[in-house]
């Protein structure tokens, strides 16, 4: 059994691969202080059977906790775990400036969507930041865009506006709102549906100019507010809430390809 950590800087999702199923998997805080003993109660307490885990994928933006759960794979499961990053064999190839830049999660993202869907494809990820990242028909990560993730620029908002409160993200009744709380939920949605669909629409109209025989790309979303912003938006095709996960499967299998 594989154990699949997407380490991100607000939730961890954590998840366990049978073979290709995706048996069990946990969305938990990304504790920043977190120590690898504890790192291992949290596996313990998610997992009935972790001896049964044989194998261990990391990936992640939060660089103190990335060797955190390292020691915890070592410790608890004994497993020396791949993290991912822009040498492994992915089978897609990364023309961004560095490389080494790019977001393990996003890099997962990538991987899974060309494998599963082909390209050209947009996958739009709703976490932290909310990030858009573009595969060619060949199989080519031509980087993509990073905005400010819903829940984090609302809470910005509801930190600096003293006469603002959180509300709960939901789909507004209508645009224009009668009360404080129904203002900012239609413009935190609102908004955030006609950002994706207007950056969407511009880095459709860049690759038509640049590859013009290229087919329209398919746009994917994922992360934990992809459904509804998609019940709304126009460009959104195809919700798959643990691709990140399953990019981390899939980078698992050619690693251990390549070992053999």
């Amino acid at each position: 059994m594989l154990l699949a950590i997407d380490i991100g800087n607000t939730h961890t999702v954590i998840g366990v691969y049978d073979e290709e199923e995706l048996t069990e998997h946990y969305r938990v805080d990304s504790n920043h202080t977190l120590t690898a003993d504890e790192c291992g109660i949290l596996v313990k307490q998610l997992f009935a059977n972790p001896n049964r885990i044989k194998d261990v994928i990391i990936c992640s933006v939060v660089p103190p906790l990335t060797p955190i759960y390292e020691e915890m794979s070592r410790n608890l499961l004994r497993v020396d775990p791949v993290v991912v990053n822009s040498d492994l064999p992915l089978g897609i190839k990364i023309l961004y400036d560095d490389p080494k830049t790019v977001g393990a999660d996003r890099i997962a993202n990538a991987v899974a969507a060309y494998e599963i869907w082909g390209g050209p494809i947009i996958v739009v990820d709703f976490g932290t930041a909310t990030t858009f990242d573009v595969i060619s028909e060949n199989g080519e990560y031509l980087g993509g865009a990073i905005a400010p993730g819903i829940e984090t620029s609302s809470l910005n908002l509801f930190r600096k506006a003293s006469q603002l409160f959180k509300v709960s993200l939901e789909k507004p009744r209508k645009a224009i709102g009668k009360n404080t709380e129904e203002s900012l939920r239609s413009g935190i949605i609102f908004g955030a549906i006609e950002q994706t669909d207007g950056i969407v629409k511009r880095i459709k109209e860049e690759l038509s100019q640049s590859s013009p025989s290229e087919r329209e790309p398919k746009v994917i979303a994922t992360g934990g507010l992809a459904t509804l912003i998609a019940k709304e938006s126009k460009v959104i095709q195809e919700v798959n809430p643990t691709l990140t996960l399953e990019g981390l499967r899939r980078i698992y299998l050619r690693v251990r390809k390549g070992k053999q």
